[in-house]
């Protein structure tokens, strides 16, 4: 069965997340954008794990289901984990999802967890032992488990950042490397720039959103065609099989908040080649500047820009549904107006994804001309971003000046 999966995402117990962030809203907004696996995130966290035990009930297996207000979508059992700690003389700062099969595992989990530190402080548990332990955890608990660095090129809180991680999966885990099976690209990167590195390669590459509040779920996101189960889509991730994991679905990574080298506070954003013109200090105020994930991405790579594998899973790059409609109508995203085109398009085509992906142009522009223009610009890649540095997202331009706005609306008018 073909199905799209957003596996990391919080929950309300994270820092910096929507108060309303909860299964229900999550389940709901899953269905809206056209998901039908969803990670639960933050298992880790006392109140949200009895959230998880009091409101879901097992479906297909290793999945499960809302008890009450089940409208189809699958949940399956995840949490991000931050460890930081020092290796090498040097402090390393590495995020990674944890997959569990069962609530019992993840109650396994959670207890030998508890014992190495605070799980009730955050969603994402900030833990002061080496990531290595920490496979080790998992892996005594339930080998069905997967274990996968999170946003693997960002430059503070990953397995490849500039700031704190490694140059290899290798030189991270040792000896228990063999048993890391993919990387999450994060929202700055894309596939193509981990497969110029042989860990890019070698494992497979999956694709979630990070997703902080319900409206931002399949940001990023997997296709599969599996059976509709845990174990299923597990082993594809496993064996990396082109037949199983079809295509992930990529933000443009230049849209993504650490995709350049910069400096937020000076307002400098830099490409690699015009941060190494500077030595990688900040032409404003001399500081380092944060070394963002293109920059990172070239210098532990060994294959040119454009090299692509055999037998590589392919993606797609998508801007959000909201995004087009917002800058089609010169409007903010939060605004009443996107939001009822938004609807408008939802309740014609059935899913955002939907429209996004299969939906074709001529049927998206008869409900709104405008959007189905976008829509086939950003499948076609016909868009300019100013991209993202220093914590600060990228700016997307689809249709480049009011002007070309106005011609479009004209043409489909007469």
């Amino acid at each position: 069965m073909k199905f799209i999966a957003d596996f990391h995402l919080h929950s309300k117990y994270s820092r910096a997340t929507s108060k309303d962030f909860d299964l229900e809203k999550i389940s709901q907004w899953a269905k809206i954008k056209g998901i039908k696996v969803i990670g639960t995130g933050d298992f880790t966290h006392p109140l949200w794990f009895q959230n998880l035990k009091a409101k879901l009930e097992p479906a297909n297996p290793g999945l499960f289901k809302l008890k009450e207000e089940d409208n189809g979508t699958l949940f399956t059992l995840t949490s991000e984990i931050s460890c930081i700690y020092t290796k090498k003389n040097k402090v390393r700062k590495i995020h990674v999802v944890v997959f569990a099969p069962s609530l019992e595992a993840v109650e396994e989990i959670n207890k030998r967890l508890g014992a190495l530190g605070n799980l009730k402080s955050d969603g994402r548990p900030i833990l002061g032992i080496d990531v290595k332990e920490l496979l080790k955890v998992v892996l005594a608990v339930s080998s069905d488990c997967l274990f996968v660095p999170a946003h693997c090129l960002t430059p503070w809180f990953s397995i490849f950042g500039s700031k704190s991680g490694f140059d290899s999966v290798e030189e991270c885990f040792e000896e228990l490397s063999p048993h890391i099976f993919a990387l999450e690209s994060g929202l700055s990167a894309d596939p193509a720039m981990l497969w110029r590195i042989p860990d890019g390669r070698r494992l497979c590459i999956i694709s979630n959103s990070d997703a902080h509040s319900p409206e931002k779920l399949g940001r990023e996101a997997n296709v599969f065609d599996t059976n509709l189960d845990y174990f299923s889509f597990i082993q594809a991730i496993k064996t990396k099989d082109p037949a199983k994991l079809l295509y992930t679905i990529e933000f443009y990574p230049e849209e993504g908040k650490y995709h350049y080298d910069g400096h937020r506070l000076c307002q400098v954003c830099l490409s690699p080649e015009e941060s190494e013109k500077y030595n990688e200090l900040c032409p404003v105020c001399g500081r380092p500047l944060t070394i963002g994930v293109a920059n990172r991405s070239v210098k532990i790579s060994d294959q040119e820009q454009g090299f692509v594998p055999e037998k590589a899973i392919p993606f797609k790059k998508l801007v959000p549904l909201k995004e087009i409609i917002a800058e089609g109508l010169g409007k903010g995203v939060s605004s009443l107006a996107v939001k009822k085109e938004y609807d408008k398009l939802i309740k014609a085509f059935g899913s955002e994804f939907n429209v996004l992906l299969d939906t074709s142009i001529e049927e998206i522009g008869r409900v709104s001309s405008l959007i189905g223009e976008g829509v086939k610009r950003v499948r076609e890649g016909r868009l300019s971003i100013s991209p993202g540095f220093d914590g600060e997202f990228g700016k997307v331009n689809i249709f480049s000046s009011p002007e070309n706005k106005s011609k479009i609306s004209q043409q489909t008018l007469f």
